[in-house]
């Protein structure tokens, strides 16, 4: 009993002794320089490695990244760590090197990162180091703060004719290149063909100056300001309305003129003729609205009669004669 005993024990120890001796093959351990670093500002990760002499090991966060690139991504691609580290190797004795990974370390976003758990592979075995937690904080400015000189700008060597050009214009160009095609074809189209090339476009028709008048002679009558004892407005606006005629139609700036030089002015015209019409509305009208005088109400509708017969006696004979023309040609269907 006593020797199943003894034979148990020294299996016992003879394991724990083998044990380490294979975990001690190649160990890792991470630690940071600072655990609180602003924005930007670089950090350093410490990793020391220690493995045998002469074995070939590799850090797993490097595996896959292209030296070239500068950098690899960790904790969301928030936290790079850079390829451009430096290794120091110190020999420990009994086959055994100690190499110390000095790694920058930037962030460029605020807050609390835990970085992974780094991994060093020497052929078969590997091993694992603790993960490490840090704080960023952003940087605090003001307009006002002056946060570094910048350096000087320099042009770049070999300029070509388009680096001047605005880079929103060599994105779009296809669209000005558009617009300029369609304002030369416009130009074109109107110089070569004017109106006719484009028959969608009519011109707006221009109303003729007696059918103004009339217009306004059928509002003015709809509106019954002298049947509402307001005698000077309807002669006011009646008066409007004539001197407006008489400078569309036949070019009499009647709007400046006193009831004596309109007189004048149809006197030494062809509406000589017509002088009895606009002489009654001007005479009346000059009565009510110098001397307040009321007009009796055949005065005011005389005064409105002769404003119409004014205009319909004025209006040139072809247009007359177009009317008269029409009226035939809608009775003969």
């Amino acid at each position: 009993m006593v020797k199943k005993i003894t034979l148990f024990l020294t299996l016992i120890f003879t394991l724990f002794g083998v044990l380490p001796s294979f975990a001690a093959n190649v160990s890792i351990s991470a630690k940071l320089d600072s655990v609180n670093v602003l924005m930007g500002k670089l950090n350093t990760l410490n990793l020391e490695v220690v493995e045998n002499k002469g074995s070939s090991g590799r850090l797993s966060v490097f595996q896959q990244t292209d030296r070239s690139r500068g950098y690899a991504t960790v904790c969301g691609d928030s936290v790079e760590l850079s390829t451009n580290y430096t290794v120091d190797t110190i020999e420990l004795g009994s086959g055994k090197v100690q190499l110390n990974y000095k790694i920058p370390v930037q962030a460029f976003d605020s807050g609390t990162f835990t970085l992974p758990k780094f991994v060093y592979y020497v052929g078969k075995d590997s091993a694992v180091s603790k993960s490490l937690t840090f704080n960023v904080y952003p940087v605090a400015v003001t307009s006002e703060d002056q946060i570094s000189p910048f350096a000087q700008t320099f042009e770049p060597d070999g300029q070509r004719w388009y680096d001047w050009v605005p880079d929103w214009i060599l994105d779009f160009w296809w669209i000005f290149l558009i617009i300029v095609i369609a304002i030369c074809a416009g130009l074109y189209t109107m110089r070569n063909y004017g109106k006719k090339a484009i028959p969608f476009i009519s011109p707006k028709i221009q109303p003729k100056p007696w059918e103004i008048a009339m217009d306004s002679l059928q509002r003015l009558k709809s509106r019954k300001l002298w049947e509402q004892g307001m005698e000077k407005e309807y002669f006011t606006d009646l008066t409007d309305i004539l001197r407006t005629y008489l400078y569309e139609r036949f070019g009499i700036n009647a709007m400046e003129m006193t009831t004596r030089q309109i007189m004048d002015k149809i006197y030494d015209s062809d509406l000589r003729d017509k002088k009895d019409y606009v002489k009654q509305i001007l005479n009346v009208a000059d009565f009510v609205k110098f001397a307040k005088v009321r007009p009796l109400p055949a005065d005011s509708i005389a005064a409105f009669e002769n404003a119409k017969k004014f205009v319909e006696e004025t209006i040139p004979v072809e247009q007359e004669k177009l009317k008269e023309d029409n009226l035939r040609e809608g009775g003969d269907s």
